[in-house]
């Protein structure tokens, strides 16, 4: 476990203050174009955190709640809008999908400043002892393209990843398992520094639906909420079961109800919503689970969801919360056990933060916390790699060449960030 703090607070407390601002308009033009930053945005709403007065290096949801807890003692808040979800000191983070077999580390950081909007409240949130001005931060430089990305394969060829779905299919029709997810990567390379903010525009832009992310090198738009916790209500939307247009002008309601009527993507759904229900029952007073699924439509996929809401008391926050619930089997199957231990023996993979939990938390415990889907990770000594990854739910009755084209449909919205022809940058979902 390893904690550096940036700022010294030693005996003495730290200082934030929250005024409420005029509508700084799009919060992701605030981010800098060198320097730590984050952002968590969904339809125009969420917040960029600027710098970095404190950040935790560790392996596990656990310890760094407690080291939040901790931060938070030390913090006195003066705030013009008090009780407004959101505003105020946040703690925002990353976490590793499988601490026990990955080499990178979970980071949890604290921005020194905050921009949010919510609806029709807008906010600064600063954080340190320097406080004489609470003017809006300059813009950020204009975001740059990336200069001559192109794909330069994964871990493995994608013939060696569908002999690997088949392998589990078999495992599953023996019944020593009942789903895994399995994940393929491919790495695009730039002749120049990759500027993520250039990726996030896009993504926010064409994405609008999803939570669109950036912490510490890992970014992405991801349609999944693994929890949010506001005031006593959690929620938890859980997607599994995906289809996608196979060609221009495919009709979308033929598609969704395709969707909705295919056993193997209702069946791994189910998987997925048993794990979330189980997960936090032990924490919720009351809990509602739909007895079906909807169908969530995004511009180049549609999957089934559910959303499942509980009553929880004060003393579960949202960063106990992600660590029940993570991970479902939504991104790594049923049961939870074995099926990491086929993902580490087969998939031949370290996915590090991809499929982890991504979101922020308060100072009261409430917070939103995604999965970190429809992604990459740039690593700080290859700032001109980024690695994408994306994945599939396999049950007993998958065709590998069709989860193929689904993590192929899955890779898109990346891939056309980076100005990537999705057909011969990877190949296209049949």
């Amino acid at each position: 476990m390893l904690a550096k703090v940036i700022l010294d607070f030693g005996s003495a407390r730290m200082r934030a203050t929250t005024v409420a601002i005029d509508d700084p308009g799009p919060l992701e033009r605030f981010l800098p174009d060198s320097g730590p930053s984050t952002a968590f945005i969904r339809k125009g709403e969420g917040f960029v955190g600027l710098g970095e007065a404190a950040r935790f290096e560790t392996d596990t949801l656990e310890a760094a709640d407690v080291w939040w807890d901790e931060i938070s003692e030390q913090i006195d808040h003066d705030s013009e809008m008090p009780g407004e979800f959101g505003t105020g000191p946040i703690a925002v983070g990353s976490f590793t999908f499988d601490p026990d077999r990955s080499e990178e580390r979970s980071v949890l950081t604290v921005p020194q400043t905050v921009i949010g909007r919510r609806g029709d409240v807008f906010w600064m949130t600063k954080l340190g002892s320097d406080h004489n001005s609470m003017d809006l931060p300059s813009r950020g430089a204009a975001a740059l393209a990336p200069v001559n990305p192109v794909a330069v394969g994964g871990a493995m060829g994608e013939d060696v990843w569908t002999r690997i779905v088949g392998e589990v299919v078999s495992l599953i029709r023996n019944d020593e398992v009942s789903k895994v997810v399995l994940a393929r990567d491919l790495r695009i390379r730039a002749d120049e520094p990759l500027d993520l903010r250039w990726i996030l525009d896009r993504l926010i832009r064409d994405y609008p639906m999803t939570w669109t992310y950036l912490v510490d090198g890992m970014a992405g738009a991801t349609p999944e909420l693994l929890l949010r916790r506001q005031g006593g209500l959690v929620t938890s939307r859980v997607l599994a079961g995906t289809v996608w247009r196979e060609a221009e002008g495919a009709d979308p309601l033929q598609l969704a109800a395709e969707l909705a009527r295919s056993q193997k993507d209702i069946s791994e759904h189910e998987f997925a919503v048993a794990s979330v229900a189980d997960a936090l029952a032990p924490y919720c007073q009351a809990m509602n689970v739909p007895d079906a699924p909807s169908v969530l439509k995004l511009p180049n996929v549609m999957h089934l969801a559910t959303d499942i809401t509980g009553v929880v008391g004060p003393e579960s926050g949202a960063l106990t919360l992600a660590a029940a619930l993570h991970p479902s089997a939504a991104v790594c199957g049923t049961p939870t056990h074995l099926a990491l231990d086929i993902i580490s023996e087969l998939e031949s993979l370290d996915r590090g933060r991809y499929a982890g939990p991504v979101g922020w938390t308060d100072m009261d415990g409430d917070g939103e916390w995604a999965i970190a889907l429809r992604g990459g990770q740039v690593r700080p000594h290859h700032p001109q790699e980024i690695q994408l990854f994306a994945g599939a739910g396999v049950v007993a009755d998958s065709d590998p060449e069709v989860e193929l084209a689904e993590t192929g449909a899955k890779l898109v919205p990346m891939l056309q960030a980076l100005g990537l022809d999705p057909a011969t940058a990877t190949p296209a979902p049949r």
